[in-house]
């Protein structure tokens, strides 16, 4: 007994130090917009009950099993009979109805402000982007045609519509930043809406949340939120960049389309190695291959404009694949 009951201490002990990490592992990450922060008021209502109906069964089971415990009855004989308590019946058919009332009140007056994406008012900013699902990135589109790959960026303090999809031919995905909102799926010839508005400054990571082939686990997010001017001057710059086939895009393109399959050295890998590949030095097989695919290959670059095409193709000029 002294063991059995030094043997519980310890346990009780372990779990009393792991307890307050292993329980933040369960709750949302800390929001950063107001989506997010109405998802993750919800969650800690919902959890208030959750947690306080389960130490209720679980103390009320282990009452009962103590109080009503065979002592020194023998093994086989019935227990003494109890009579139906007609006022704690009615209680304990009341609570539960009152508990998904309150749990359902509270989520339909946060859902308006999860779901709803604000109204633009005059004078205030709003950025509408386009978010692409692919097999295996994610494609940003901006009002004035500057394309981004994997990464988006968005301004501090500017509330952000997406409006999210996937191409037809392709599968569907879900685009999911935790801090900044809730998953949203990108449906093949679907568009659905969400938003968020990030007041601080930095990186935010994701990831696809539905399962869409080998590379699914290389299919990444990420929202880089910088102040205004620096994502006006970012958005200057970038179309610039882009009408003179040059600067990043041509590198987030290697790096997020056809490396995840081939490689950054494109020395091969769920792909075969194109390292040395005469395609790849000839813009024209290039494009005919991104655009309509081959064999295994989907046509990753389907839908793509002329000067995303004409980035990469420089890029490749410029930093050819070595294979090692």
């Amino acid at each position: 007994m002294r063991r059995f009951s030094l043997a519980f201490a310890g346990i009780v002990l372990v779990a009393a130090i792991a307890a307050p990490s292993a329980l933040a592992q369960f709750a949302p990450v800390t929001p950063e917009s107001p989506n997010a922060e109405g998802i993750r008021q919800s969650y800690l209502f919902v959890s208030i009950f959750v947690a306080g109906i389960f130490v209720l069964v679980e103390g009320l089971l282990i009452a009962f099993i103590w109080k009503y415990r065979r002592r020194r009855r023998p093994r086989f004989e019935d227990g003494a009979p109890i009579h139906g308590a007609t006022k704690l019946e009615l209680a304990w058919t009341a609570f539960p109805v009152v508990v998904l009332f309150l749990v359902a009140a509270f989520v339909f007056i946060e859902l308006p402000g999860i779901k709803d994406i604000p109204e633009a008012t005059a004078g205030e900013e709003q950025l509408e982007v386009r978010v692409s699902g692919r097999q295996f990135y994610w494609q940003y589109e901006y009002p004035n045609g500057v394309i981004a790959v994997d990464t988006m960026r968005a301004p501090a303090g500017v509330p952000v519509r997406l409006e999210v999809t996937a191409p037809d031919s392709d599968v569907i995905h879900s685009w999911w930043i935790p801090p900044l909102g809730g998953k949203i799926d990108a449906i093949p010839g679907t568009v659905n809406q969400t938003w968020f508005e990030a007041d601080t400054p930095g990186t935010y990571h994701g990831q696809c949340a539905e399962l869409c082939g080998l590379e699914h686990a290389n299919m990444l997010a990420s929202v880089e939120v910088l102040s205004q001017p620096e994502f006006a001057a970012w958005l200057e710059e970038r179309r610039a960049e882009q009408t003179a086939g040059s600067g990043e895009l041509g590198a987030e393109t290697w790096e997020g389309v056809c490396a995840k399959c081939h490689g950054l050295a494109g020395e091969g890998g769920i792909g075969p190695r194109i390292a040395g590949s005469l395609v790849l030095a000839d813009p024209e097989a290039l494009e005919s291959l991104v655009r309509n695919g081959r064999r295994t290959m989907p046509a990753v670059g389907a839908g793509w404009t002329s000067e995303q095409v004409e980035a990469l193709a420089n890029y490749l000029k410029e930093s050819p694949p070595s294979g090692s």
